[in-house]
């Protein structure tokens, strides 16, 4: 499992840090004592993680553009890190319906672009590409996808994940195998957590709705998904790159990161178990859309790989993960120190 004790004074650049993934990286991070510098656009949500945990004053924050190589080298060569986290993406896949250029811009080239600018920094000797469980060609299985199966997503976020994978796969073979640099690919599924206020994801929906007194609106309530507390891929990249770090030819490689099977459910049996933790009468009502935009109904993760190379287990189910979400966001809704809550969240999942 991770060790924290291993990034203390670690020099780590992280991409979207400004993002609810990423803001729960840069607080483990700083709990950890790392230095950190992040790069990204703005915090993509209002309100965000980022503003409401304070991430800005707890590291050297760089508001930039991946699609920007120029900038990004410049910062990636002040900061000298010895490990690189690139999460920075255009994560919606119905955003990803809407504006499939930028999508592409962000998902495929940004990746070009740091993996460019770690070519040039000999300081780097880690780096984890962070995409997706839907990189995969999607025959609806109920078996999960394995790490060599087809890699074809249908959207256009789900296949610029996809061809994100390939360009990190192309610059492995082709600049880091001369180099001491180990690379690897992470493939999480969905993740909840508290701090999550992007549009078109149930647990932020559910929330909004109990914030207004409303019915949660549930538009495709029989698709299953791999769902996780955002803690587990967050430390399990961690995990990855430190353990390449210390030894690159073991440990390199791509990884899926998702739940065990009785934690994959789906929309409505989730809605279900998020009322249930929240009480005072919450309920939601299914409002599927005919005309919607194409995800897939079935998608589930076989996480074998990254268990039997590092032990890896996820620690917390379903119901724990709502129930933390759910404590978060009561926390946050009464104006309470949602930084507090992180820290006793992480010093929760890692006792």
């Amino acid at each position: 499992m991770l060790d924290l004790e291993f990034y203390r004074g670690k020099k780590v650049f992280i991409t979207g840090h400004t993002g609810f993934k990423g803001s729960w990286m840069c607080q483990v991070l700083y709990l950890a004592g790392a230095q950190v510098t992040g790069y990204s656009l703005e915090a993509p949500t209002q309100p965000s993680l980022f503003e409401a945990a304070g991430i800005a004053q707890k590291i050297d924050s760089v508001i930039g553009d991946v699609r920007d190589l120029d900038h990004l080298k410049e910062a990636m060569d002040k900061a000298q890190p010895e490990i690189v986290i690139h999460m920075a993406a255009q994560p919606i896949v119905r955003e990803s319906y809407v504006n499939p250029v930028y999508t592409y811009e962000t998902n495929v080239m940004g990746t070009v672009n740091l993996l460019e600018a770690v070519r040039q920094c000999p300081s780097v000797k880690s780096v984890v590409n962070v995409t997706t469980d839907k990189v995969y060609l999607n025959n609806e299985w109920v078996w999960g996808y394995r790490e060599n199966d087809v890699l074809d997503g249908y959207d256009p976020y789900s296949n610029s994940k996809s061809c994100s994978e390939l360009v990190t796969n192309s610059y492995k073979k082709a600049f880091f195998s001369g180099m001491d640099v180990a690379v690897s690919t992470c493939r999480a599924g969905n993740v909840i957590g508290g701090g999550d206020f992007a549009k078109d994801r149930i647990i932020p929906d559910c929330i909004r709705a109990m914030e207004k007194g409303e019915d949660i609106v549930v538009r495709n309530p029989y698709s299953t998904r791999p769902y996780q507390h955002v803690l587990e891929p967050v430390c399990a990249y961690l995990m990855v790159a430190q353990r390449q770090y210390e030894e690159r030819v073991a440990y390199e490689g791509s990884y899926n990161v998702g739940p065990d099977d009785c934690d994959c459910v789906t929309t409505g049996e989730l809605a279900d178990l998020f009322c249930s933790a929240w009480g005072d009468g919450a309920k939601w009502i299914n409002l599927s859309e005919s005309n919607a935009p194409h995800e897939a109904g079935l998608l589930k993760l076989d996480c074998a790989k990254i268990k039997r190379t590092f032990g890896w287990q996820p620690r917390w189910h379903i119901a724990d993960a709502i129930g933390m979400t759910v404590a978060f966001s009561k926390v946050y809704m009464a104006g309470g120190d949602v930084a507090q809550e992180m820290k006793r969240q992480i010093e929760a999942y890692l006792a």
